[in-house]
């Protein structure tokens, strides 16, 4: 097997495991800060010790978001040394930054919300709280800054000797690319810290337990997952759609499965692409809207692959595509989830409708998969450039490593994260039959 093709599997397999836990972080970090601020407020100790609970999931979840996420980044020197020698010089400062401006912010403050409460006061552990959410955002801006430059680079100059280096950091992290790339990924962490906390409600309504604390959750996820479904459509979506359009036409092309160019294009809701016949295989799509979508025009030209070079088409449409839909499919259904349980809440029914917590309950995990199906559709989409524009995936891999280096790794790393899994789902399990009442105090 190709040594390129398995290292591309590698990292692939790395990043989605790691991808499903920072994502929850963020979102539980705005949360978190929400619950401590009702708890101030309202002088609410129902609402304290739900922070002090979903305090505990973040610590968790964070736990496991570092353990997977320092070997991602040694990949770049053993499975990936020619992109590191290539553009190490600007995408190492992002990297860095993130290690040191905002890990080690979130990192210092997360203990002080853990076990700080009493020796600080609260006005310090609501301070400690925001800390870890910008903290938390912070580190995702430089991780999505990072990203951008290699989707979009900016702000370097080549070097004689190959490669690139930064001519200028300002320019690097203030590329147009970030922004709505940036707050798309944050809505996408919202949603599922939103959708984790109204099912985790959900949970606890139909078992009759910890009802005090379960419509708290429901409420505040119910609340925030509208309004983060809502924008992730519209402007954050519908942002970096234009973005892609302008940035990268053969992603918009492949995502949409459109392989000619067509005037006033078509969006495919449904079907099958089919790269040899260049056809999308029955299709269900409704006419003119691709046009009004990237254009604002609905009889808009709209290239198709077919208008690009061969060897410039992402190298793996059909899952470019099926990521994409997946992603938008599972969007439109949490905005109308949480669009309906909102109107039930607003009517006082949603505590006490069955369906409708099993419906929150049901769609916990969606999130998830949609915010990875987000990511394979960024990365896939960049194909088959590993920095757009400028080095081809092909030429960044490391020139000494054997198909055997890179499956006893692979099968290394499987079995690792296998193991954390179990630890995992051991923690969680536990917190959750716990519960966020505060235990009875044990008396002599």
């Amino acid at each position: 097997m190709d040594p390129l093709l398995l290292s591309r599997l590698h990292f692939a397999f790395t990043i989605v495991y790691h991808y499903l836990f920072p994502p929850l972080t963020m979102g539980l970090a705005l949360l978190i800060v929400i619950l401590k601020t009702l708890a101030i407020v309202r002088h609410d100790e129902t609402a304290n010790q739900a922070v002090r609970f979903w305090s505990r999931i973040f610590a968790a979840n964070f736990i496991v978001g570092v353990v997977t996420g320092i070997p991602m980044e040694f990949q770049f020197g053993t499975n990936w040394a020619q992109f590191s020698a290539f553009a190490g010089n600007v995408f190492a400062q992002t990297l860095a930054m993130e290690g040191v401006f905002a890990f080690f912010l979130e990192s210092a403050f997360v203990g002080l919300l853990l076990f700080g409460e009493r020796q600080l006061g609260q006005r310090v552990h609501w301070f400690a709280a925001l800390m870890v959410w910008l903290g938390t955002w912070a580190s995702g801006f430089f991780i999505i800054a990072s990203n951008a430059w290699m989707q979009h680079p900016v702000g370097y100059i080549p070097m004689p000797t190959g490669g690139v280096e930064i001519s200028n950091y300002w320019d690097v992290l203030s590329n147009g690319w970030i922004t709505p790339q940036y707050f798309h990924t944050m809505g996408g962490a919202v949603i599922i810290g939103a959708f984790v906390m109204a099912g985790l409600g959900a949970y606890y309504l139909l078992l009759r337990q910890h009802e005090a604390y379960a419509r708290l959750f429901v409420k505040l996820g119910v609340v925030i997952g509208l309004v983060a479904t809502i924008l992730q459509v519209f402007p954050t979506g519908d942002a970096e759609g234009r973005q892609v359009t302008a940035l990268q036409p053969t992603k918009l092309a492949a995502m949409e499965g459109l392989f000619q160019t067509e005037q006033g294009a078509s969006i495919v809701i449904l079907g099958q692409p089919n790269a040899e016949t260049q056809t999308i295989d029955n299709a269900i799509a409704i006419p003119q809207v691709l046009g009004i979508l990237t254009y604002r025009r609905w009889n808009a030209e709209v290239q198709g692959l077919s208008a690009f070079p061969r060897n410039q088409w992402p190298d793996a449409i059909a899952l470019l595509f099926y990521s994409y839909h997946i992603m938008v499919g599972l969007g439109t259904f949490f905005a109308v989830i949480m669009a309906v349980a909102a109107f039930l809440l607003w009517r006082r029914r949603l505590f006490d409708s069955g369906w409708a917590l099993w419906l929150l309950l049901a769609a916990t995990p969606l999130p998830f998969i949609a915010n990875i199906a987000g990511w394979l559709t960024a990365e896939l989409g960049r194909q088959p450039w590993i920095v757009f524009g400028l080095l081809h995936t092909a030429d960044g891999v490391s020139p000494l490593l054997t198909t055997g280096n890179v499956l006893f790794s692979l099968i290394g790393f499987a079995g690792m994260y296998t193991v954390v899994s179990i630890l995992w789902l051991v923690v969680m399990a536990q917190e959750i039959v716990r519960g966020p009442a505060p235990r009875p105090q044990a008396t002599d």
